[in-house]
Order: structure tokens, then sequence, then C-alpha cells
């Protein structure tokens, strides 16, 4: 069997194989209902994110909270002679 390497064929073979390969390799997978880590979980470099507050919208409950003292502040002066 001779094989021309300048035919489309066997390249589009190797490449095929090739892609095969990478995506088979260093990914989460998922078997039989399992999410498995990636070969390399070991080597990664872990993110840490500290924990925010209980409350999201803190910063929004404090800004109303200043405006409506600014706005009690404001009628207080107002009501004065």
């Amino acid at each position: 069997m001779k094989i021309n390497l300048l035919s489309t064929r066997p390249w589009l073979l190797l490449l095929g194989c090739a892609a095969l390969c990478t995506s088979a390799v260093g990914c989460q997978t998922t078997v039989g209902g399992q999410t498995l880590p990636s070969a390399y979980y070991l080597r990664d470099d872990l993110q840490y994110y500290p924990a925010g507050p209980e409350f999201k919208l803190s910063k929004q409950v404090q800004a109303i909270e200043e405006y409506k003292a600014r706005q009690q502040g404001l009628t207080d002066l107002n009501e004065q002679p």
C-alpha cells in the first residue's frame, strides 16, 4: 500500500485524531452525573474570594439613610425662624 503525502485524506485523518486528542485532555468531564476535575487540578492556582456582607444592598441602604438625614437636617433648618 502506497501512501501519497499530497492527498487530503491522510491529512484530514491526522487532523481529526489531533482534534480528538486535544479535546479529551485537561478538561472537566461528566461521568455518571459526577463532574470530575481535570488531570491538572493539583497544580492549578487557587483563587480566594473573601466573604462579602450578608446583606448585599448595604451601600444602597447607607446612601438612602444619609439622604434622609440630610433632608431632615434641611427641613429642621427651614423650620427654625
